[in-house]
């Protein structure tokens, strides 16, 4: 069972009436197993099923019923755009929403019960290898990717999680990240449910929510600790906690150091993407580096190569391709067995994508992409490809380029390049950003929009987004 805390049988910890917070509403453990119990027995097999990711208690329901039905469940962004919602739903071939359904979608919805019935019996326990849950991803180009992510899968990586982290159900996890990536839903509140700690979501992730919240592990992303540490007293209240995890992007020096200081922590910083979930971290029990994402989790195994297709050597230096294999790996891409096979070596590797180094101690540090065209802005993993469609939709865009250029608050800023028959540009950069964030999530919208008169392009016509970016 994914979700072992929901268990009745559990017992490593008494249960609360307040085992799980989400903003101003809580519950226990029973309430919340009797309540997607009751969902789960009303919702329509096979799935999938889409859940409106708001932080509320029904979305932890909602999601928590489509698991113990064993039914696929597709979270879906707040925020998300027309063209992107609609290209979810039909691409996931979603059969109706798990409560509240998104107010763009006329799909039919199954209502959050709220007279529940305990012991609603479920018939037997989803196998470990069907989906548990598909999680789109943004592809750096076209249309988003939905990863079948299995309910062994996910259970695997929490558990890597546990024994790195030495998380117990004694621990409370804190954290304000949304609930429809890996981070917020997954480690976030999955977690908890399958190990039993506390979990508290603090709505958003304002400093002073997580220093009022009194918590033992706190999750952010490095927008999240850069804005705490700009708030001394929110920071030292912080020193009460035993852990601090930071994830998502790099966390800058700068702000892993403030960190330290202020809270007396120096952050737990960990490696994994929508297709892995977490497969590098450093430990609580050892050491950890600024820029150092640490070692592989209990199962994983990576290899770093280089041009020659040869493992670079472990100097801490030399930088290869990062390619990874372990049991919390996703089963492909749904509907996409062209792009699964292509993720994937002919001897059994995850091509990651992403640029990587490692010293003899197996200590790891992400440089970056292969491609420039992922952008990793304030916690949210953003493809440039799917911004630059979306502005081509407008008649006014002749030709555009998107890439991330470095901001001290978010990490990297979505910045895109221009060609326009506009005849006069004042003003119309807002105009762009605000048509993207009408058919895409609103975080994907250019936070600058530069007009040019020309992409630079190579020879054969590519244009050359590192010329853009420095």
């Amino acid at each position: 069972m994914l979700l072992t805390a929901l268990d009745p049988a559990f017992t490593a910890v008494p249960d609360a009436a307040d085992a799980i917070i989400i903003g101003a509403e809580s519950c226990s453990r029973e309430q919340l197993h009797a309540a997607a119990s009751t969902l789960a027995a009303a919702l329509p097999a096979p799935g999938p099923v889409a859940v409106h990711a708001v932080p509320t208690l029904d979305t932890v329901v909602a999601v928590s019923a489509a698991i113990l039905a064993g039914i696929p469940v597709v979270p879906i962004a707040p925020d998300s755009g027309d063209a992107e919602l609609q290209h979810i739903l039909a691409d996931a071939q979603v059969t109706c929403w798990a409560g509240d359904s998104h107010p763009a979608s006329s799909l039919p919805s199954i209502p959050i019960p709220r007279g529940v019935r305990s012991g609603v019996d479920l018939g037997a326990a989803p196998s470990q290898d069907a989906v548990a849950m598909i999680v789109y991803t943004s592809g750096t180009t076209g249309s988003p990717k939905g990863v079948n992510l299995s309910h062994r899968a996910l259970a695997a990586g929490l558990d890597g999680l546990a024994e790195a982290w030495q998380w117990s159900p004694d621990d409370t996890v804190v954290h304000g990240l949304p609930l429809f990536h890996l981070h917020g839903l997954v480690l976030g509140t999955r977690g908890s449910l399958r190990i039993g700690s506390r979990a508290v979501h603090t709505g958003r992730p304002k400093p002073q929510n997580y220093a009022a919240a009194d918590g033992t592990m706190y999750f952010g992303v490095p927008t999240v600790w850069s804005r705490i540490v700009a708030d001394e007293a929110a920071a030292r209240a912080l020193r009460r906690a035993r852990l601090l995890v930071s994830g998502s992007a790099p966390l800058p020096t700068p702000v892993f150091d403030t960190t330290a200081a202020l809270t007396g922590h120096a952050p737990i910083e960990r490696y994994g993407m929508s297709e892995t979930v977490i497969t590098l971290s450093t430990r609580a029990d050892g050491e950890r580096r600024p820029g150092w994402v640490g070692l592989p989790l209990r199962g994983v195994q990576t290899r770093i190569l280089g041009e020659d297709g040869l493992e670079v050597p472990a100097d801490g230096e030399s930088i290869g391709r990062l390619q990874v294999r372990g049991p919390m790996l996703f089963d492909g891409y749904l509907g996409r067995p062209e792009a699964t096979a292509a993720a994937w070596t002919d001897d059994g590797w995850f091509a990651t994508g992403d640029m990587a180094a490692h010293d003899g101690d197996g200590f790891h540090r992400i440089v970056g992409r292969e491609s420039v065209d992922l952008i990793k802005s304030g916690g949210y993993r953003i493809g440039a490809g799917e911004i630059e469609t979306a502005m081509l939709a407008h008649p006014s865009v002749r030709e555009v380029a998107v890439v991330g250029s470095p901001d001290p608050d978010l990490g990297q800023r979505v910045v895109a390049y221009v060609v326009t028959d506009a005849q006069d540009t004042a003003g119309h950069g807002a105009v762009l950003s605000e048509f993207v964030a009408g058919s895409l999530s609103h975080h994907k919208r250019p936070r600058e929009v530069v007009f040019l008169d020309a992409l630079p392009r190579n020879a054969m016509g590519k244009v050359q987004k590192k010329l853009l970016c420095s």
